[in-house]
């Protein structure tokens, strides 16, 4: 399955349900879909799949997935993206869905990319909403984004040998900062001497910088940024609190600010919502409006618990309620995954 955003042109797609959200919700219900014989395209605002745990804390361990005492937050989404390959979901990514209208029977979808989908379900596993990065107000920062300036990191390896500048204080900052000083020369650039991450993972960067593994850029802030053309950087200008500028070389800005969550459009949708929430009906999933649904933190109802295992028990309500509405009077003939087994396995 595509880990990054599909090169296509804005087409017309025709699946049995849309899914909004691919984080580990989104992907473990095109498997659910897929074991019942539904398509599905999976829409998603950020550019690889994964939601929070690929763009906050890839390197995060989890501990409460059932079967693995413990794995790290990307290597659970790889192992959602494995599982749900065989069922080949159209992976449009890098776009929000900016309008939901009824067609028919069926749901017709617009995205920012000016993809349309026709879906006979839509099924809502936007997590917090739709996520995007808190961008530095830097001029011609957008000459860079995408080729020298980017705000997650997909593949470590993709930084091996280069002159990284990482800018933030948080977890995902300072995470990155332990993981990229293994292959790469690092630079972590913070506008005061304290961060915000874990105190352990704090002392490990300390003690990189000590031992000249790491230079730490503080009390600093981005001021600009220096190019080579093309997109490419050759230098990140920074600022102190006095306004003494300094170059750093480079090949690549990490701008690990965060990510800003909202609903978006979504909120428009005629959905009833809670709190920021979507309100549910816990025996299926389906909101307010027959035939769109909703599964994980953005799904709400009461007594409901805010786990990823969670989500993915309402990914599973969620697929079976969409087939009777996907495949009207017809009968489920539904089995066990270990009876039934996986297409291409």
């Amino acid at each position: 399955m595509p880990s990054k955003a599909d090169d296509i042109r804005a087409e017309a797609i025709e699946v049995d349900v849309a899914i909004v959200g691919a984080g580990p919700a989104g992907l473990f219900a095109v498997f659910e879909c897929g074991m019942l014989g539904l398509s599905c395209a999976v829409v998603d605002a950020l550019e690889a799949p994964g939601g929070q745990c690929a763009a906050l804390y890839p390197e995060k361990p989890i501990y409460d997935i059932p079967g693995y005492p413990v794995i790290d937050a990307a290597g659970l989404v790889a192992r959602l993206e494995e599982q749900a390959a065989p069922f080949a979901p159209r992976m449009l990514l890098g776009r929000r869905v900016e309008a939901v209208a009824q067609d028919g029977a069926a749901w017709r979808l617009a995205t920012s990319g000016g993809d349309t989908i026709r879906a006979g379900a839509v099924l809502v596993a936007a997590g917090a909403g739709a996520f995007g990065p808190n961008r530095p107000p830097l001029p011609h920062l957008a000459d860079y984004e995408g080729k020298s300036v980017f705000y997650l990191v997909r593949k470590r390896e993709e930084f091996r040998g280069k002159r990284v500048v990482i800018a933030g204080g948080g977890d995902s900052a300072v995470d990155w900062a332990l993981a990229l000083a293994e292959v790469a020369q690092v630079a972590v650039v913070h506008r005061r001497d304290r961060f915000r991450a874990a105190p352990e993972s704090v002392a490990r960067v300390k003690a990189l910088a000590a031992a000249g593994k790491i230079e730490l850029v503080v009390p600093y802030q981005l001021a600009a940024l220096v190019g080579k053309g093309g997109g490419a950087l050759a230098a990140v200008t920074v600022e102190d609190l006095d306004g003494r500028r300094r170059d750093l070389p480079a090949d690549a800005l990490l701008a690990l600010f965060g990510l800003a969550a909202s609903l978006g459009p979504i909120a428009e949708w005629g959905l009833a919502l809670e709190r920021q929430q979507i309100a549910v009906d816990p025996a299926t999933c389906e909101t307010n409006r027959p035939g769109i649904y909703a599964i994980g933190d953005i799904a709400a109802y009461p007594g409901k618990l805010k786990l990823i295992l969670t989500g993915f028990a309402e990914a599973a309500r969620a697929a079976h309620s969409a087939y009777e509405r996907c495949r009207p009077g017809a009968a489920l003939h539904w089995e066990y995954s270990t009876t039934k087994g996986v297409p291409g396995r």
